[in-house]
């Protein structure tokens, strides 16, 4: 496991000016303390409605937390502590399966290998018509997935509908620890450069990644290219195992900035850096947040990978977990994350009247002048990188764009999307016991695929449908590849669709070294997006 070093900064030391201010204070809080006893005094007794007084003290504490127009800040329940720590976690009692909702019902969308749905012969597709003797018709997501969890041990009988198969299937499982793989897959995408998405920081993320980069490297990977789109962040520590693991002793990784001396820490990097010779990408988009960011910025004020793709969220708050008394917990913000040259990595926001939350200083990725509105730093090597929040690309590459006619084709779908999902589900797992891996969608497949569409009530014109070929030819190839052959499939099959990937494959491949990445595209480089023909 790589290792890290946590230093100290020492605190400010804040001396009042005047004595009365203290005495203000003390009469402020005092003032405050007393308008909200009367409330609550108020509130119990003549409201219309009983209210309990727990439920009361319970509200008012929520709306404590909720005034503070923090979106990260939340009063947790001893059951919402619960799912909290099995997020962060990464492992649960459960079956180790991911469901979705569609039409249809509750489906299953992923097993994970080695968990009690793989050893029961659970697959892709199977819906959960009933758990023990509830039936699930009409149930959310969540209630399927709070009924399916539990107590590693316990028992838990699942009835899976499944096409093709007259009867439903009934399992007995035994609930297990399930340990969420944080790199689903990695593969080569041509004889020099290796690839694999990094999906959120669990538990083990530092120990998968280098377990990705060794592998690839033994594959001859000269480059590998780090998808961190759409990982949401998750583990601290994790994200600066991954930082010390890349960077030398003594780099920065990141720092931290609260108001007490406790949330004034910087993280930095021991030891010498593996893998020093492999050039490195990393992927961004707007999904990309908080410990991802932090790896992300850290990278890129060392020079150590090239970002390319697009702005990332901008999740630079730590948030502290609280214990609080019957189980339940305040997690507060409480500083905020800083990239190793002093960018902040948080975008300030405000809370709307509708609830919710957007950018105060929104600006636009796809002009030149918004990205040199915002606040100029450097690299190591004097590269510009620039702050203002999130972290901005070297490569800026927008996502490939839809013909008209096929925008038309994809509006019209999303009007009935679920029970499109699970016709196109459906005729993939059909389809997979006659696909092979070098497999191309055929004008027969979108015909009947057209013909299932229309039973679902999608008003959908054939003349669109038909100009818009290539785009249901990408909606059939990659569900059947996923379903029949594996996510690694899907990605491979992904990547002429991919413009942030292409672009990142086009550039290791014209490079023999880091510097030769950073030289081939300056910072602020703007790649525009092509149509899909």
């Amino acid at each position: 496991m790589p290792r890290f070093r946590r230093a100290a900064i020492a605190g400010l030391v804040i001396v009042p000016l005047f004595a009365g201010g203290f005495l203000i204070q003390e009469k402020s809080s005092r003032d405050g303390a007393r308008l909200l006893d009367q409330v609550l005094s108020l509130v119990s007794d003549r409201f219309v409605d009983t209210l309990d007084a727990s439920a009361l003290y319970e509200k008012a504490a929520r709306g404590l937390v909720k005034e503070l127009s923090d979106p990260y800040s939340e009063l947790l329940s001893p059951k919402q502590l619960q799912d909290f720590k099995r997020t962060t976690n990464g492992k649960y009692g459960g079956l180790g399966m991911l469901i979705e909702k569609l039409d249809a019902g509750v489906t299953v969308s992923k097993v994970f290998p080695h968990t009690p749905a793989e050893n029961a012969g659970i697959r892709e597709g199977d819906r959960i018509v009933q758990i023990d003797t509830a039936s699930t018709t009409g149930w959310s997501i969540s209630q399927v997935s709070q009924t399916l969890l539990g107590d590693p041990g316990t028992k838990v009988q699942v009835k899976f509908a499944r096409p093709g198969v007259p009867q439903p299937i009934q399992v007995k499982f035994t609930r297990a620890i399930i340990r969420i793989p944080a790199v689903l897959f990695s593969m080569m995408l041509d004889s020099k450069t290796g690839y694999f998405p990094l999906v959120q920081f669990n538990e083990t993320a530092a120990t998968e990644f280098a377990d990705a980069l060794r592998s690839l490297t033994k594959q001859g990977a000269k480059s590998v290219i780090i998808d961190l789109r759409l990982n949401p962040g998750g583990i601290l520590e994790q994200a600066i195992d991954i930082g010390d693991l890349l960077l030398d002793n003594g780099q920065q990784i990141s720092s931290v900035r609260g108001r007490g001396p406790e949330q004034q820490q910087k993280f930095v990097a021991s030891g010498p850096a593996e893998f020093k010779n492999l050039q490195l990408v990393v992927l961004t988009d707007g999904g990309t947040a908080s410990a991802a960011e932090i790896v992300a910025g850290a990278l890129q004020d060392h020079d150590r990978a090239l970002i390319v793709g697009n702005t990332s969220f901008g999740k630079g708050l730590v948030q502290t977990v609280y214990p609080l008394d019957g189980g339940w917990a305040l997690k507060m913000t409480t500083a905020k994350w800083f990239t190793p040259n002093g960018r902040s990595i948080q975008k300030e926001r405000k809370l709307m009247p509708d609830g919710r939350f957007v950018e105060v200083h929104p600006d636009s990725i796809e002009t030149d002048s918004a990205r040199k509105a915002r606040p100029v730093f450097r690299s190591d090597a004097g590269r510009v990188v620039y702050g203002g929040g999130a972290i901005t690309p070297d490569v800026i590459v927008r996502e490939d764009t839809l013909t008209t006619v096929e925008q038309k084709v994809s509006k019209a779908i999303a009007f009935k999307f679920p029970a499109v999902a699970t016709v196109l589900q459906d005729y993939a797992l059909e389809l997979r016991p006659t696909v092979k891996p070098n497999f191309t969608v055929q004008p027969a497949w979108r015909d009947e695929l057209y013909k299932r569409i229309i039973v679902t009530g999608v008003e959908l014109d054939r003349k669109d449908y038909d100009a818009a070929g290539q785009y249901v030819s990408r909606l059939l190839e990659l569900r059947i590849a996923r379903v029949a052959f594996g996510d690694s499939a899907q990605a491979r099959r992904e990547l002429p669709y991919d413009a942030p990937l292409r672009k990142a494959l086009e550039l290791t491949a014209n490079s023999q070294s880091q510097h030769d990445l950073f030289a081939a595209r300056t910072a602020g480089t703007l790649v525009a997006p092509q149509k899909q023909r």
